[in-house]
């Protein structure tokens, strides 16, 4: 009989009832299948949670996502276990046009990443305690047998000329990031190294703290914010529906952040919009971001400064805006994955520009966030990351992949991208977490591919093509 330590990580702003359901399904099909678990009985959520856990010896270790956590959880936990961790994450469930109830999926590519910088390593597998193969994955677990790391075929192809590239780096050179605040905690792909990314590409990172930048925001002459607001509603008038006072406090922001792009002249700035914002300003600013977007200047939530330079080496080569997506749900039968983040689109990635509504945060219940679909064509998903492999001196590395962004209603509140996968999209899914890549892909309309192939071998950083 095996001894399973099963951990349960959740967070209290998704819908609990669900996440301890599907938790109470693990723990019985575990149990049916003759296991001895162990661990918390309860939802892992606050630090406090994480302090009372004792784990004892156990022949497996599952990591139940039972909703999106951040990574600290799951380092401290078992970051120092024997491995491979199991990561098990679960369906969405919910009527399409709902809110994101879970981000199961997220949370387990979340947690890879950071376990992964912490020198483990994940296996995964996505479903419902109910799926006869998540059964069947589970019982081979039991046995001993974990799910393999499969990844898709890496690929390669054709290289963009040396003057495409020239171009590019010379576009690159110089050009400014503005970072507000720390990463979130728990969030290791937001981390970077400043000075690397400026030998590599010439970039020039420039910081500020949440307190400097609050103080820029609570500096703007209500006058500006009113006009700000005034021209997001003439835009956008399903903006009318949202809180006033909310909205003026989000167009403040977009104010503030406009000055100081100007004032450093800045070409992209990566935000901790959470949970300050939220929780000190009474706002979610996730459409401020957008506006921003839609003037040109590239915009990243959870100080993703990282995801802000792969937007940037885009649109280098040739790119038009992007968008910063997680991937949260997994169709394996037509291939598709959904791809999303909270409602910081630029109205122009939307399927429809004239109805891109804005509305609240889907988790938050504030204002102000995008709620559209985003628009259809072929796509490409790329990533720059850090990597921990101590003999690649550049300390980053590259992946890159293809699909078909298809027609489709918005799935989750905020903006969703269907995606038709070129290679099997479980598979991709598969070699994301189990390689540790990060929770944030940038999405782009354009086959930047050949360019970034260019770029990669004259920069010596390893690329992976699926």
């Amino acid at each position: 009989m095996s001894t399973v330590a099963l951990v349960a990580l959740a967070r209290p702003t998704f819908d609990l009832a669900c996440a301890q359901a599907n938790f109470d399904s693990a723990r019985a099909l575990l149990a049916d299948l003759g296991a001895t678990v162990v661990g918390p009985a309860e939802l892992v959520m606050t630090v406090e949670d994480v302090a009372a856990v004792t784990l004892p010896e156990a022949d497996l270790h599952i990591l139940f996502m039972a909703s999106f956590s951040d990574a600290s959880p799951a380092v401290e936990l078992l970051g120092a276990v024997k491995g491979p961790i199991l990561g098990w994450s679960m369906r969405e469930p919910g009527e399409v046009g709902e809110r994101l109830k879970l981000n199961s999926m997220c949370g387990v590519n979340l947690a890879a990443h950071a376990l992964m910088d912490a020198g483990q390593s994940i296996r995964h597998i996505h479903g419902n305690a109910d799926e006869s193969h998540v059964r069947t994955a589970i019982a081979d677990a039991l046995a001993g047998k974990l799910p393999a790391a499969i990844t898709p075929a890496n690929i390669s192809g054709d290289r963009a000329p040396q003057g495409v590239a020239d171009k590019a780096f010379a576009w690159l050179k110089n050009k400014k990031v503005g970072a507000v605040g720390e990463a979130p905690v728990g969030f290791t792909p937001c981390l970077f190294d400043g000075p690397k990314l400026n030998s590599l590409f010439g970039l020039d990172v420039r910081q500020i703290s949440i307190d400097n930048a609050f103080e820029r925001i609570s500096a703007v002459d209500p006058a500006r914010a009113d006009s700000a607001y005034a021209a997001a509603l003439a835009d956008q008038p399903s903006l009318g529906d949202v809180n006033v006072e909310q909205a003026k406090k989000v167009y403040g922001v977009e104010v503030a952040l406009d000055d100081w792009r100007e004032e450093d002249a800045l070409d992209a700035i990566a935000i901790r919009c959470w949970p300050e914002f939220p929780t000190d300003l009474g706002a979610c600013i996730c459409s401020s971001l957008g506006r921003l977007s839609d003037r040109g200047t590239v915009t990243t939530c959870e100080r993703d400064v990282l995801g802000a330079v792969t937007m940037l080496v885009c649109e280098a080569l040739g790119s038009d805006e992007n968008y910063l997506v997680d991937i949260v749900d997994l169709v394996e039968k037509e291939g598709l994955l959904r791809l999303w983040h909270c409602g910081s689109a630029a109205t122009k990635l939307a399927a429809d520009p004239k109805s891109a509504t804005q509305y609240i945060h889907c988790n938050r219940k504030l204002g102000v966030a995008g709620n559209f679909p985003l628009k259809t064509g072929p796509v490409t998903l790329f990533r720059i990351d850090r990597d921990v492999d101590p003999s690649n001196s550049t300390g980053l590395r590259m992946v890159v992949s293809r699909g078909e962004s298809i027609p489709a209603p918005n799935h989750f509140q905020g903006n969703t991208a269907t995606v038709r996968t070129e290679p099997d999209a479980a598979v991709l899914v598969n070699g994301i977490v189990t390689g540790g890549y990060p929770h944030h892909l940038v999405i782009s309309w354009i086959d930047v591919r050949p360019g970034i192939r260019k770029m990669a071998d004259m920069l010596g950083i390893p690329l992976t093509e699926w």
